[in-house]
């Protein structure tokens, strides 16, 4: 199967790093041959407000509303509600901007309204003129727990609550068993010629999506008939890019490094694309039975995610057929 400029692409997605190669790919394929699948098993519920963090940063950078400070949240910003609840002693340890607020407040009407999760996400991505399809991994609610030395926290109650700071033992995605998978993810699956890992964390953010019910076999079923798997590190240097990634790693035993992430993901993938700095580790993950693209994976303007994603189109371009 010889790939043109018709190659259809399903890139898995969360964090800001998933969201910045989105964006880059959004850039070089059509709506028709791209598809956006974003994990939610970071979903919560914060003052009565149904949040979903992955699904809204990649849905804010691909309408070109994101925080480009931050990478999530939108441009200029104010936080006069949350300063509010301050006052009136409510909890603001996750940082829900004004115009954020809107978002999360029709979410969960429509929600307690009956609509599904990801009709939801089709209407407020189209809304703010997104063109590309997001599909939220599943409408079945799966939460990530983190199992610490501290005992078990939600995600977002150890990622932004407790930045981090307890070691990690285990994760465990609550729901994963009997959530189905979104049949649009599965379908697209079925049909596309790149899987694509984002840049994203690959216990929490990508982890969850490839453990829903069928997909991993999906995915097995297509490399037998051609399609190819590639990811894009985010371990760079031995630090993550952004995130917790790196810390995760050491905390459950492994290096953090490319090569430990080649292994966490040995069998499964065709090609890791790793950056410049890390390219005396190229001939050992290729010796794991994957090939390796070195490049810049840094991605801080709208060029480089431009660039990034057209190198990572190419790379499985060069091994595909």
């Amino acid at each position: 199967m010889a790939l043109d400029d018709q190659t259809r692409v399903v890139c898995l997605a969360g964090g800001v790093g998933g969201a910045k190669l989105a964006l880059g790919l959004s850039h070089i394929l059509d709506p028709d041959h791209l598809t956006l699948v974003v994990n939610t098993a970071d979903d919560f519920e914060h003052l009565g407000l149904y949040i979903s963090p992955d699904v809204d940063t990649v849905m804010y950078t691909l309408a070109g509303l994101s925080n480009p400070k931050t990478g999530w949240g939108l441009a200029g910003e104010t936080w006069n509600s949350l300063e509010a609840i301050n006052r009136l002693g409510g909890d603001t340890w996750f940082r829900l901007g004004d115009h954020d607020l809107a978002t999360h407040i029709l979410r969960t009407d429509l929600l307690r309204q009956g609509k599904s999760f990801s009709a939801i996400c089709h209407l407020l991505s189209t809304k703010l003129g997104v063109k590309h399809t997001i599909i939220p991994m599943s409408d079945d609610p799966v939460r990530t727990i983190v199992h610490t030395d501290e005992g078990p926290l939600p995600f977002q109650e150890y990622f932004v609550h407790r930045r981090c700071e307890p070691r990690v033992r285990d994760f465990e995605f609550l729901g994963i068993t009997s959530a189905q998978p979104h049949p649009q993810l599965l379908g697209s699956l079925s049909q596309c010629d790149v899987l694509i890992y984002a840049p994203s964390n690959p216990y929490v953010s990508l982890a969850p999506i490839l453990n829903l019910k069928g997909v991993q076999e999906m995915i097995a079923t297509r490399r037998s008939s051609g399609m190819r798997v590639v990811a894009v590190s985010p371990i760079v240097g031995g630090a993550a890019i952004k995130g917790p990634a790196a810390k995760m790693m050491i905390e459950l035993g492994f290096e953090s490094s490319v090569t430990a992430l080649a292994e966490h993901y040995v069998g499964s993938l065709d090609g890791l694309v790793i950056d410049q700095v890390d390219a005396t580790s190229a001939a050992r993950i290729e010796s794991l039975g994957m090939r390796v693209w070195v490049t810049d994976t840094i991605m801080k303007s709208e060029d480089d995610k431009i660039r990034l994603a057209q190198e990572v189109i190419g790379f499985a371009k060069k091994f595909t057929g």
